[in-house]
């Protein structure tokens, strides 16, 4: 697999018309359902993610109700989107990959830093998982977690906030997911990860690499998985030596 394919492939899914109900919408429904078939089975799959619950969750979930409606014909296309404020939504490879790499069951207890669009929670709350997702932009937040309030994901908490400092008050966590590329990892977030927890995160300036941060009985093992590009992490994380 090489990093480019990973990163910068932009061959098109398809694209999803908004129906006005009745057949139209149905037939919506199957396209979309469709093109989503085909997201996982030829970026998602083919590229070595084999969790049947992370590829069950992206063949359920509306990736085009995440994204603006002016975008919505590239929904599942192979390359993230804009969606305001400078920010994006994730290449699917890299939200199947991620997902995979947390190792989370259904239960299980995930904070993400980075809520975006609300759609790599909805990805990890359709997997079972009880979310909270911090979100530093406000507004943001406000739009995503509206939008999983009415897609019906009752098990994702959102909130607008500083990720650094993560969600104490909810932890600790078997899984922590981070959407934005600090320069160090925040010890904050390390502090929240239960013990045989997981925090994914892509870390350093320009040049970014993905990270699995294990934490063990005695300490935390960290590995690189492979070179990646993400929005950089604002904050407290600018400020701290």
């Amino acid at each position: 697999m090489r990093v480019l394919e990973v990163i910068l492939t932009m061959s098109m899914a398809g694209g999803w018309l908004a129906g006005c109900g009745g057949q139209g919408r149905a037939q919506d429904d199957a396209e979309s359902a469709r093109l989503r078939e085909a997201m996982v089975t030829q970026q998602i799959q083919a590229r070595g993610v084999r969790s049947e619950a992370v590829l069950a969750a992206m063949r359920v979930v509306p990736r085009h109700l995440f994204v603006p409606e002016e975008l919505r014909s590239a929904s599942y296309a192979d390359h993230p989107l804009p969606i305001g404020e400078g920010q994006t939504i994730s290449q699917p490879y890299i939200v199947g990959l991620m997902s995979e790499l947390l190792e989370v069951r259904a239960g299980d207890k995930v904070l993400e830093i980075g809520t975006g669009s609300g759609y790599q929670a909805a990805v990890l709350a359709a997997m079972g998982c009880e979310v909270y997702s911090i979100e530093i932009r406000a507004s943001l937040a406000a739009t995503a977690e509206a939008r999983l309030k009415e897609l019906g994901y009752p098990n994702v908490h959102v909130r607008a906030g500083d990720g650094y400092a993560g969600w104490p008050e909810a932890g600790p966590f078997r899984g922590i997911i981070v959407t934005a590329a600090p320069e160090r990892i925040p010890v904050p977030l390390l502090q929240q990860l239960a013990v045989g927890g997981r925090l994914v995160i892509p870390v350093g300036a320009y040049y970014q690499q993905l990270k699995v941060v294990t934490r063990e009985p005695q300490g935390f093992s960290e590995k690189d998985v492979l070179p990646v590009r993400f929005v950089p992490m604002t904050g407290k994380i600018e400020r701290q030596p």
